[in-house]
């Protein structure tokens, strides 16, 4: 069977090498990883995913969907690259505060959807990011130290699994599979919607206060106090920037849930540090989350490393905040703890995270740039040495690493376990594949 079957064999659009637009249909959001796919399926329906893995099966490919391509690596020569764009409704039972999304909605259409009833979902900071992707790898953002992982919040997955058929998954009729859909990635079956729980929210108050790179120290020290026991509606991350042609700045983001006059209270002490070139603080709705980083939303080429830091110590400042951030272009450490750090008896795969920072680092992913940003990485997590822990979340994971970096061996040995016994062939691939 050729894979020119395909294009008979699906309702939706297959997209071949040698297509006008099958450039652009492989490449990812992520333009700095190239994507050398056998073909691109932009599937219309489950019989479509249906289609396109019986004829995997046969032709030995792998199946890798990528909604949005967020997190691509270009581990994926000779797959078929399936797009869910299609399944794009979204349904919002406001009464029973539960959101059901097809796999190729957004982050952003679920927030605007649910605002509207005083609700939010676990979105991420970008409202571009796909809900299913994220939520696969576990997902936390602005909402996490309040309610725990996204993955967490999901009640029903819908799939089509490895022999074809269509499912929904709950915790009752399949406790294996739901609880490694929850946190263990895209390994385990192609993902075409899925049901969650929202959240009241019916105030929300943050925003970001930038200042010259010569505030910097003073900016570490308040992030520090901020972070020092707040409560858990208050999200608090630390962001230093080395922009090509811009002075270097430093900047403190935030998110209160909750009233906007306690929020302002709890952060009072940013106005005590004199200079902001930029203080954009207010009150938003959960569909303006993304106001507050400001991320890019179009593709753009980028390198990045993410870790968890057990401390913030004399080599972390020495590190982090004294040295300059170039060749990079972003250091972010985000504050956790809160929900983050309570195991949950009925919780998916991405279990408690104990550590109470994260550290992410961004560099522009330019062909003449790679190999000072990789060094620059390299001598980061050298000099933190034991401040990093070397497990990290799954959304942090990069290319060249490997799943096994985000679970414990016992999570490791259960979520390959599901995976041999739900896809014997390994024809679903994730980008960060548990038996990589």
């Amino acid at each position: 069977m050729s894979i020119e079957n395909l294009r008979t064999a699906v309702r939706g659009g297959v997209i071949l090498p040698g297509d006008a637009d099958f450039d652009q249909a492989a490449r990812p959001w992520n333009t700095a990883v190239a994507q050398s796919v056998a073909g691109v399926v932009e599937v219309a329906d489950a019989l479509d995913v249906a289609a396109v893995l019986e004829y995997a099966q046969r032709a030995g490919r792998a199946v890798v969907t990528q909604p949005t391509g967020h997190g691509a690596t270009g581990d994926i020569d000779g797959a078929i690259l399936v797009r869910t764009a299609r399944f794009d409704s979204i349904d919002i039972d406001a009464e029973r505060r539960v959101a059901r999304v097809g796999s190729g909605v957004q982050w952003g259409q679920v927030q605007a959807a649910a605002a509207g009833h005083g609700l939010t979902g676990l979105a991420g900071s970008n409202p571009v990011v796909g809900v299913t992707g994220y939520t696969l790898g576990g997902g936390f953002g602005w909402f996490a130290r309040k309610y725990g992982w996204a993955a967490n919040a999901v009640r029903a997955v819908e799939v089509v699994d490895a022999s074809g058929r269509p499912q929904r998954v709950t915790a009752d009729s399949d406790p294996d599979l739901f609880w490694a859909l929850r946190g263990g990635g895209g390994d385990f079956a192609i993902v075409t919607g899925l049901e969650f729980e929202l959240f009241a929210l019916p105030r929300l108050y943050g925003g970001r206060v930038m200042w010259a790179a010569d505030r910097t120290r003073e900016v570490f020290d308040l992030f520090t106090e901020l972070t020092t026991g707040a409560p858990a509606e208050l999200s608090v991350w630390l962001q230093r920037y080395q922009i090509p042609g811009v002075a270097p700045t430093v900047a403190i983001d935030f998110a209160y849930l909750g009233d906007p006059a306690e929020g302002r209270h709890l952060t009072s002490r940013l106005d005590a540090i004199d200079g902001a070139v930029a203080d954009t603080r207010g009150e938003l709705s959960p569909a303006e989350i993304g106001k507050i980083t400001a991320e890019p939303t179009d593709p753009s080429p980028s390198l990045s490393r993410g870790e968890l830091l057990t401390e913030l110590d004399d080599a972390v400042v020495k590190t982090l905040i004294d040295a300059p951030v170039a060749p990079l272009l972003n250091v972010q450490i985000r504050g956790l703890g809160g929900a983050l750090a309570q195991d949950r008896p009925d919780g998916g795969a991405r279990g408690a995270v104990t550590e109470p920072y994260a550290l992410y680092l961004l560099g522009l992913g330019l062909p003449q740039l790679l190999g000072d940003i990789r060094g620059r990485f390299e001598e980061i997590t050298d000099a933190l040495g034991t401040q990093i822990t070397g497990t990290k979340p799954y959304t942090f994971l990069a290319p060249g690493e490997s799943a096994a970096a985000a679970f414990d061996p016992d999570t490791l040995a259960r979520l390959r376990e599901i995976k041999r016994n739900r896809d014997p062939h390994n024809v679903i691939r994730a980008n960060f594949p548990v038996l990589g």
